[in-house]
């Protein structure tokens, strides 16, 4: 039985000197999606990382977060076109002792509220959690104004369209 507890949720951007903890996650994060694009690691044992060195190399447009509870790092989220007309939910991660205790919930509000405006997040039909979960914060975070599409993976005509929510978000 795992207990949760009460210790709130840290949402902040990640520095620099916190990129070994989000290349561990992010391990953790490819080896979970692996599950449903059937992607296997590299020869080295690690995933590819494009997303990972983008949110990291200094762009503005990228903006990296990390989130804990007390000491313990539990999560990340990149945002890529910070700046730009659609901001991107372009990884999201909880790790598994910290899911359904609203630890993803509280974290993707917060990390919205930063940024606020119009919003798209991606995800795979087959990831019936990920539905679950970006149906509910989008009602949350715009009740009745999203939308849901499919788009075609792009240079990918193998894999399963891409589900796109796109909400507007207009801050506190």
């Amino acid at each position: 039985m795992i207990i949760h507890s009460a210790v709130p949720v840290r949402v902040r951007p990640a520095t620099p000197d916190d990129r070994p903890t989000v290349e561990r996650l992010w391990l953790l994060f490819r080896h979970d999606l692996s599950e449903f694009g059937g992607q296997l690691p590299n020869p080295d044992g690690t995933f590819r990382r494009e997303r990972l060195e983008a949110a990291f190399n200094g762009d503005a447009d990228w903006v990296p977060y990390l989130f804990s509870r007390g000491e313990h790092p539990v999560g990340f989220a990149f945002v890529r076109a910070a700046g730009g007309p659609t901001r991107v939910l372009n990884s999201f991660f909880v790790v598994h002792g910290a899911r359904r205790a609203g630890v993803g919930s509280g974290a993707v509000r917060e990390v919205v509220r930063r940024h606020p405006g119009e919003w798209a997040v991606a995800f795979q039909d087959a990831n019936a959690g990920a539905v679950r979960f970006w149906r509910r914060v989008a009602e949350e975070l715009a009740p009745g104004m999203w939308s849901e599409e499919r788009r075609p993976v792009p240079g990918r005509a193998d894999l399963a369209p891409d589900v796109w929510i796109s909400f507007r978000y207009p801050g506190p």
